[in-house]
């Protein structure tokens, strides 16, 4: 045993992803086989022995382009290992940082020696056959299968007033954050933009340099966020190359143990990475009732704990990579961690790229290293490990993100252990949800100002404005326009803090 150290310290010794570019004809791999094989490439990735079989948790994260009635059975029958715990997450980005941070407090605790989570997507199989009218021979449990204990909270992200008004989808719901964010700032409709595309284009241009990554190819910030046949605006200002990358088939594992199951397993001590610190909080649950369309405070107490557990702050952690299904969610987390440049209104060229004294990612992001939905932070935590093992001794910090930066998870991590002696979690969810919400009145007829506006788009063109907008009371409406000129204004104008009139079938126009 390594002198001092805690035999009890849970540390991250084993990381495996798969990405799979299957074409017409390729073998095409179930979510459960690029799990499984996540593992193995994890366990092969530890330099140790026998972990796989050690395991006594293995836990999936929900994966939507296969409906298993138990993925981490399936999982463990191809593995041919039998753990006494199985477990699958409901649906939710911020799960894996959830899972791998409560996994790390049970073995800090000494209830279990070594868990493996694992995850796999294969949404661009899955589309492609049915384009093709085929179904993939996968597997298919019986209905007396047992279901796996399940982890995270499954309720709608939406009530169904918000389902009503069009509030639903996070194509939509993003852009809304994208465009309060912009107006918080002082930027206007051009400068944003162009910050925009700076931002993603750094974030390519550290996918380029990632082996996993789906898309490996830096862009320029006009090739970005320029509208074109191949990159169509999805809902303003996000065009396709703005958002998260789903369609991919991607699977990852990682393999934590208590340091003594590491000494026992033979894993050589360089490829140790300390989990520090974990912390979990969640938002106000509906949009409809947060103080504001662009900060996230469960986000910003979960980053204050997670440093005041590990024994540091910002400007000790090294390398980032923060959870970025879209822009906004990006420079979310940098400004409530503490990560973003000294000028938040800045032009971008210090968010996140290549060039920046600390990028924002490791791997590339969801839109180019690949979005596998739930998934994606694994990846991250792979990557990271990779990064702290080159880069001894320096912090990484991981986020994870569910529905619309409703639910948040922080993991601080480092190939030293944590200056505590401990791994240490916290969920500061009191705090959180002691903060003030936002009353919803659909009922309202009259004046408003506009909170935020966005313009979804189908494959013809733009189909209409959503706006959010605030009462004389400070209650929050929600309201909608088919006028071509309102739309066009949208996206050429800023519209927040505009007078505007809502009528009682939600349309709105504009008087100021």
């Amino acid at each position: 045993m390594p002198s001092g150290l805690d035999p009890r310290l849970p540390v991250l010794v084993g990381v495996g992803q798969v990405t799979v570019r299957a074409e017409r004809g390729d073998e095409v791999l179930e979510p459960a086989a690029l799990m499984a094989e996540g593992l193995r490439r994890a366990e092969e990735d530890s330099g140790g022995r026998g972990l796989l079989a050690a395991v006594g948790s293995l836990r999936t994260i929900s994966e939507l382009s296969w409906p298993y009635r138990n993925p981490a059975l399936a999982v463990a029958e191809r593995l041919g290992v039998m753990p006494p715990h199985l477990a699958s997450t409901v649906v939710g980005g911020n799960l894996v940082g959830v899972t791998v941070a409560r996994a790390a407090a049970q073995i800090q605790a000494g209830e279990l020696d070594v868990v493996a989570v694992c995850g796999g997507e294969a949404a661009r199989s899955r589309s492609r056959l049915r384009a093709e009218g085929r179904e993939p021979a996968w597997t298919v449990q019986p209905d007396d299968v047992p279901e796996p204990e399940r982890i995270g909270l499954d309720r709608p992200l939406v009530s169904a007033l918000e389902v009503e008004r069009g509030v639903r989808l996070p194509v939509h719901v993003y852009p809304l954050f994208e465009v309060a964010l912009r107006a918080r700032l002082g930027l206007g409709v051009d400068d944003h933009r162009r910050r925009l595309g700076r931002l993603w284009s750094a974030f390519s241009e550290v996918a380029a340099t990632n082996p996993e990554a789906w898309l490996r190819e830096a862009l320029t910030p006009e090739a970005i966020t320029t509208p074109t046949d191949a990159n169509r605006m999805i809902s303003f200002p996000y065009t396709k190359r703005l958002c998260s990358n789903n369609q991919v088939d991607q699977g990852s594992g990682l393999l934590l143990c208590s340091v003594a199951a590491a000494e026992r397993a033979g894993v050589p001590r360089d490829r140790w990475v300390f989990l520090h610190a974990g912390t979990e909080a969640v938002d106000h649950w509906h949009v409809s009732e947060r103080a504001d369309l662009c900060s996230s405070p469960a986000l910003r107490l979960a980053g204050r704990d997670a440093y005041a557990l590990a024994g540091t702050g910002p400007d000790e952690i090294a390398h980032v990579d923060l959870y970025s299904c879209f822009p906004v969610a990006v420079q979310i987390g940098a400004m409530e961690l503490g990560l973003a440049p000294a000028d938040p209104a800045a032009d971008g060229t210090g968010w996140g790229g290549v060039g920046a004294d600390r990028p924002l990612t490791v791997t590339g992001g969801m839109t180019f290293a690949g979005g596998p939905l739930n998934d994606y932070t694994s990846h991250g935590l792979a990557t990271m490990a990779g990064v702290l093992r080159e880069d001894a001794g320096s912090l990484g910090l991981c986020t994870a993100n569910g529905g619309y930066t409703t639910e948040h998870a922080v993991v601080i991590l480092s190939t030293d252990p944590p200056r505590a002696g401990a791994y240490r979690h916290a969920e500061p969810q009191a705090e959180v949800d002691a903060l003030p919400r936002v009353e919803l009145d659909d009922r309202w007829v009259g004046e408003v100002a506009v909170e935020s506006a966005t313009v979804p788009h189908d494959r013809t063109g733009p189909t209409h404005v959503l706006l959010a907008a605030r009462t004389p009371n400070g209650d929050r409406t929600w309201c909608s326009s088919t006028d071509p000129a309102l739309i066009a204004l949208a996206q050429t104008e800023e519209l927040v803090g505009r007078a505007a009139r809502r009528a009682a079938d939600a349309t709105v126009e504009l008087t100021s």
